[in-house]
This record gives C-alpha cells, structure tokens and sequence, in this order.
C-alpha cells in the first residue's frame, strides 16, 4: 500500500505513515454510543431502591449500552447485598429480645 499525502510504500496494516505521520486511511474508528454514558441520578436510584428494574435495565442494556448496564447491575447487586444485609442482623435482633424475654 501507497501513503495517500507522500506516495511512499508503506505496510499495509499501519495506521499511520513511517514517513510523513499523515493517518495512512485505513484506520478503524471506534465511537461509542451517545447514550451510554453515567446512569444518572433517577435511574441509579430506581436500580437502588428495586433491584429488580436495575436486573431488567441490564439485561436489557448488555449489549446496546454496556457501560449504562453494568451502572444499573451494579446498584441492584449492591441493593441486593445491603437487603440482605439488614434482614439477618433484623432476625439476629429479635431472635436476641426473644431469646432474652425466657
């Protein structure tokens, strides 16, 4: 392959001429999507307080918006977690009071 600016050979994969540093033209341009940026505010909420909408925006999400679905994965999960978290010292606290009235 040719550069397009100097005319001197150059490698078929580069991206750029050894020559002249002019972009060779057949680079591949990675863009990502708009939309799939920070979570935002009512939906990190929503995906917090019912784990279950942050499971459905993920599955969703995965392959059209994969940084918006790991957010929304992220805060069902750790909703999750934090759920189960409270019930077992709950159950501890009053397995404890019942344990301490006999």
């Amino acid at each position: 392959m040719y550069c397009n600016n100097c005319g001197k050979e150059i490698d078929d994969k580069a991206v750029i001429c050894i020559h002249c540093g002019v972009p060779a033209g057949n680079q591949v341009i990675q863009t990502t999507s708009a939309n799939d940026g920070d979570l935002g505010c009512l939906l990190g909420g929503a995906c917090f307080l019912m784990p279950i909408v942050g499971l459905i925006l993920y599955l969703v999400w995965n392959s059209t918006m994969p940084k918006k679905a790991k957010a929304a994965g992220k805060m069902a999960l750790i909703s999750t977690i934090i759920g189960v978290v409270v019930y077992i010292i709950y159950f501890a606290v009053i397995a404890a009071v019942v344990a301490s009235e006999f």
